[in-house]
């Protein structure tokens, strides 16, 4: 490659570049002549957009002006109304106080009037009493006697009749009433009725066991007695020994042991001291578990772990052959079904009626009637006072001071009073009777008397010559008085007093 040709590719490229360049120029000069027309394009087309919103804000801001100088002449007009209303108001107010301020006066004026004219009436009275007096040469209250008696000769039998209809309609009503109340409480209750006894007898397999039991020389019989507290009866019962004791717990604990002693075959001092420690604990794990299943069955809330334990422990115990733990369930339940029928508190109310015979459960290591000692209890373990009242009263010791504490009495009476709930022994059961009669004989003009339907009725004959019709009533509600103070009974007995008037004569 020779110069020239070297010059000449050189001036070539110089040329096409700055061609190049001068392209290149131009076209970004049209590029840049664009985009500032667009840009201003743009702008223009923003300034007239911004001043149609800035019309439209005005015409906005014009038509809210308007509105708020509406709605502000309508609150002046609304505020000018009431104005007005009060005025009127004010004005009917006025003439009303005036109108009072009238009456005020008229009613002093005719006070005045009434005064004088009571004054008048008590002198003219006066004066016909001292006019009376001087016709009649009687006083006031001599006058007042004499008509009393000749009102009670002449319309004695009147008020007899209408006093006897009175208390019959009273009776018949308030009869109906509670019956009604007891007959619903009843059937919400579901308890059983049946009695049961204290099981105090063991079955042997064989009489064979019988020598076992007592040991040579009598010594497991009397490691049984001193680990359980129980006498142990051997007899001629064939297959059977009897435990002895006051403690009704005791003596499942020993007929659990030897049943389990008959059962393991092997008895000795050892064992039976093993086989009582294990009949304590099942014994007490029954009493707990029966204590829960009864604060559960009744519903009550609250109830402290050691009173559950004494709850349990009246599972072993009976009154009249009726078991007190079941007793005292149907008691919570009655009491709060019908604590729920009077509108009474039915929280207390099952809650006292659960724990009413607590002291039961004690009563053979402690002084005192059951009723104190469940109240001690129940204070112990700070049942509140409404609870502890009920408790105390449900045999009448203390007065009734709610009316919760009459629904537990009444429960407890209707436990106890189901038919075959308790048994009596044949002994209590005729001095009942006995004392029944003898407290209607101990009565003035009674000539003989009979206690009938099983104690439940004492039907009593007077002399018609010393007891009239009015001394009659009297009679029957002091005898019923005196049964319910000195006699304790089941359900109610009823009080009926007969007289009546022979009249003899003989056709010759």
């Amino acid at each position: 490659m020779d110069i020239l040709s070297i010059i000449f590719a050189v001036v070539a490229l110089g040329v096409g570049a700055g061609g190049g360049y001068a392209y290149r120029k131009v076209q970004i000069s049209k590029d840049v002549s664009n985009v500032e027309a667009k840009a201003e394009k743009k702008i223009a087309d923003a300034e007239t957009k911004a001043k149609e919103i800035v019309l439209e804000a005005k015409d906005e801001a014009m038509k809210l002006a308007e509105k708020a100088k509406q709605e502000e002449k309508e609150r002046r007009d609304q505020l000018s109304a009431s104005e007005r209303r009060v005025a009127v108001r004010e004005e009917a107010l006025d003439k009303k106080s005036d109108e009072l301020d009238k009456k005020r006066d008229d009613l002093d004026k005719n006070k005045e009037e009434i005064e004088t004219t009571k004054n008048d009436l008590r002198e003219i009275r006066v004066k016909q009493q001292e006019a009376l007096e001087k016709i009649s040469k009687l006083t006031k209250d001599e006058a007042k006697d004499k008509l009393l008696q000749m009102v009670e000769k002449d319309y004695k039998k009147d008020v007899v009749n209408y006093i006897k209809k009175i208390e019959e309609e009273t009776k018949e009503e308030a009869d109906t009433k509670a019956r009604e109340i007891l007959v619903t409480a009843i059937q919400r209750v579901a308890g059983e009725q049946t009695a049961e006894n204290t099981v105090t007898a063991v079955a042997l397999p064989n009489d064979e066991i019988k020598g076992r039991i007592i040991g040579r020389e009598g010594r497991n019989i009397q490691a049984i007695e001193r680990a359980t507290g129980c006498d142990i009866i051997v007899d001629d019962t064939p297959e059977t020994i009897v435990i002895s004791g006051f403690d009704p717990v005791r003596r499942n604990v020993a007929k659990v042991a030897i049943e389990k002693l008959i059962s393991d075959g092997r008895i000795h001092p050892g064992r039976i001291e093993e086989a009582v420690a294990k009949a304590q604990e099942e014994i007490d794990k029954t009493i707990k578990e029966a204590g829960e299943k009864a604060v559960y069955e009744a519903g009550v809330a609250g109830v402290p772990a050691e009173m559950v334990k004494l709850l349990g422990r009246l599972k072993y115990r009976t009154s009249f052959a009726q078991n007190v733990l079941q007793h005292s369930v149907e008691t919570s339940l009655l009491a709060g079904a019908l604590a729920s029928e009077l509108g009474a508190d039915v929280a207390i109310a099952k809650k006292a009626g659960l724990l009413h015979d607590i002291g039961k459960a004690i009563d053979q290591d402690m002084e005192g009637g059951h009723a104190v000692i469940s109240r001690d209890i129940a204070k112990k373990f700070g049942m509140s006072d409404e609870i502890v009242h009920a408790i105390e009263a449900h045999h009448e010791d203390v007065p009734f001071h709610t009316v919760e504490a009459v629904i537990i009495q009444v429960a407890d009476a209707i436990s106890a009073g189901r038919p075959g709930a308790r048994r009596d022994s044949l002994d209590n059961y005729v001095k009942r009777l006995t004392e029944l009669e003898n407290i209607a004989n101990s009565f003035e003009g009674v000539e003989k008397s009979y206690a009938i339907q099983a104690g439940r009725e004492v039907r009593i004959f007077v002399s018609p010559e010393k007891i009239d019709d009015l001394a009659a009533l009297k009679l029957a509600k002091d005898i019923a008085t005196k049964v319910e103070a000195d006699l304790k009974y089941p359900g109610q007995i009823k009080v009926n007093v007969i007289r009546e008037t022979r009249a003899i004569e003989y056709a010759k």
